[in-house]
């Protein structure tokens, strides 16, 4: 038995006792059974880090399994895209991939077996007319007027709606439990409806599906399910899943032990939505480009905007598994994810607000090289050359003609307070000369084309007399004859308030300045980069190489984190 590679919780210390006490022979195999009506999201990723992450650590397995009951909301696209995204994440499922519509004539046999038990019936109200009875949280429902319909009545009721009898909405079938039950989850739930839809599996074999919380714990039960792991909004209908395959054991469809559902906390992130409405509201509507926008919680999304699976792992491990419903705020997760990829990612400059530096005591034509790490905690990555020359991109931020306090980067000669004329700033080019600043070209509508300055031959970052050199400023730049252009899109969160929705209606909360795209200098080496892979580029965070939109020698950058979390300083 491998240990476990994760933090312990409560539900790795339920099956440390089952194993103890020899349950299930010590046997150990969990499931991850999304619906495919959607794109798995950022609270997905925790399921999954759990589930087949105790899978991993006990010698078991995890099975995927496709919820798949009710056919107008499912698509094969949104198989393909969780398919992909748990891959993505590092997990396989070997020979386990189930769908529930594998299982519908199991689940039909069983339908018909409660019913000849007396253990449902089919019931012909309305679906008005049913929460009418259903009760409130304080009163007990009343039973429908159909309850007493006899077992041959019902089965032949029951027949009836398989064979396309029935028009949507004319029977359910319902358990036959306690309609005075103080959990309402009991007062005899539907299990069966009509449904004369196509399904993406099963095509137009069945009109009539069963219900999520029927189908659940049958495929847990023929799948030798141990632990079924499932959010707290579960609880209430632990009974359910409970009493059922109680009945179907007593039937002699499924031996003891049966599975056993646990439930955890499910995520609760700040300034995102994880409701799967919202997000098929956000697609359709075009708030966003698509299921994998890297401003979408969603896993694809997570992937293009530069995310990792080390991150996300780090990520859950870090909040924890409990019962006890939570927020984790969003610099968290993006905090993993620049934890991640800071050991990862090699450094690169870009420049993305470029104006020239004119070196004018440069020589025309001349270049040279210098050298940069590629990691500055990983001397064994090496260096790589940084072309020289007298012409140069800088950010226009690190010039100013009029420095407020504490400005240290570039800015021309001015008179001092006594009236005399300083000199202009000096800074060092990041691993190349330090530089004086000499004054600019403006535009005809006054906008900075062009700074100039002097260098200093003799500072050269490296040479013997650079330490001779004191200066406070140290700004990137590039060789404006090698630099290569490309699109840089820069994400921020997609909402601007923490939660989202709480005051007002969710979509007034979006952040107008979610992305904001700019044509940026690169340097040379980043021409070549190849889609997905990741870079820090010096001072202004962590990108990576768009999945869908790079091309070979033309790749687009999408921002994944900054350097730190300025979020929070900035709106905090």
């Amino acid at each position: 038995m491998s240990t476990p590679a994760t933090p312990a919780n409560f539900i790795r210390n339920l099956i440390d006792e089952d194993i103890a006490t020899g349950k299930w022979g010590g046997r150990v195999e969990t499931r991850f059974p999304p619906e495919p009506n959607g794109y798995l999201h950022y609270g997905h990723a925790k399921s999954i880090f759990l589930n087949f992450g105790l899978a991993r650590d006990y010698d078991g397995a995890c099975h995927l399994r496709f919820d798949d009951t009710n056919p107008e909301k499912e698509e094969q696209e949104y198989v393909d895209s969780i398919v992909s995204a748990v891959r993505w994440l590092g997990f396989d499922w070997g020979a386990h991939l189930y769908y529930a519509s594998d299982y519908f004539d199991t689940m039909y046999a069983c339908a018909e077996y409660l019913i000849g038990a007396g253990h449902a019936y089919v019931d012909s109200l309305s679906a008005e007319e049913m929460r009418e009875l259903r009760g409130t949280l304080t009163e007990p429902g009343k039973d429908s007027p159909y309850r007493t319909r006899s077992a041959a009545e019902n089965l032949d009721l029951f027949r009836r709606m398989k064979a396309g009898e029935f028009d949507d909405g004319t029977h359910v079938l319902r358990a036959k439990i306690d309609m005075a039950s103080p959990n309402i989850n009991l007062r005899d739930p539907a299990i069966y409806r009509i449904k004369h839809a196509a399904h993406h599996n099963t095509g137009d074999r069945w009109c009539i599906y069963p219900m999520y919380t029927y189908a659940h714990p049958i495929e847990d039960a023929i799948e030798n399910i141990t632990h079924s792991i499932c959010t707290l909004e579960f609880e209430d209908q632990r009974p359910f899943y409970d009493w059922l395959l109680e009945r179907l054991a007593e039937g002699g469809f499924f031996k003891r032990p049966l599975p056993q559902q646990i439930e955890f906390a499910r995520l609760n992130l700040t300034y995102v939505v994880l409701s799967k409405r919202k997000l098929i509201d956000l697609v359709e509507q075009k708030h966003v480009d698509g299921w994998d926008d890297p401003r979408m919680p969603t896993l694809a999304g997570a992937r293009r905007r530069g995310f990792t699976p080390q991150g996300f792992r780090l990520f859950t491990d870090r909040i924890g598994v409990s019962k006890a419903d939570s927020w984790i705020d969003l610099s968290v997760l993006e905090e993993c994810m620049r934890e991640d990829l800071n050991k990862r990612a090699h450094r690169r400059i870009a420049v993305l607000d470029p104006v020239k530096l004119i070196i004018d005591n440069y020589a025309e034509g001349h270049g040279e090289e210098c050298w940069a790490p590629n990691h500055p905690q990983k001397p064994e990555l090496g260096k790589r050359a940084l072309p020289f020359s007298r012409e140069l991109w800088i950010e226009r931020e690190d010039f100013t003609e009029v420095p407020p306090k504490g400005y240290f980067r570039l800015f021309p000669p001015r008179l001092d307070a006594a009236g005399i004329m300083q000199p202009g700033n000096r800074v060092r080019l990041r691993y190349g000369y330090v530089v004086e600043c000499l004054g600019c070209d403006k535009d005809a509508d006054g906008k900075v084309v062009a700074v100039h300055c002097r260098y200093f031959p003799d500072s050269k970052s490296g040479s013997a007399g650079a330490d001779a050199y004191k200066v406070k400023g140290n700004i990137h730049w590039l060789s404006a004859a090698h630099a290569c252009s490309a699109e840089v899109r820069l994400y921020d969160r997609l909402f601007a308030v923490p939660y989202p929705g709480r005051e007002r209606d969710y979509l007034a909360d979006l952040n107008p300045h979610s992305r904001t795209v700019v044509a940026a200098q690169l340097e040379p080496a980043l021409k070549a980069a190849g889609a997905e892979e990741c870079f820090q580029f010096e001072r202004h965070g962590y990108f990576v190489a768009d999945l869908v939109d790079t091309k070979p020698g033309a790749p687009v950058f999408n921002r994944t984190v900054t350097l730190k979390d300025t979020w929070s300083r900035e709106h905090g």
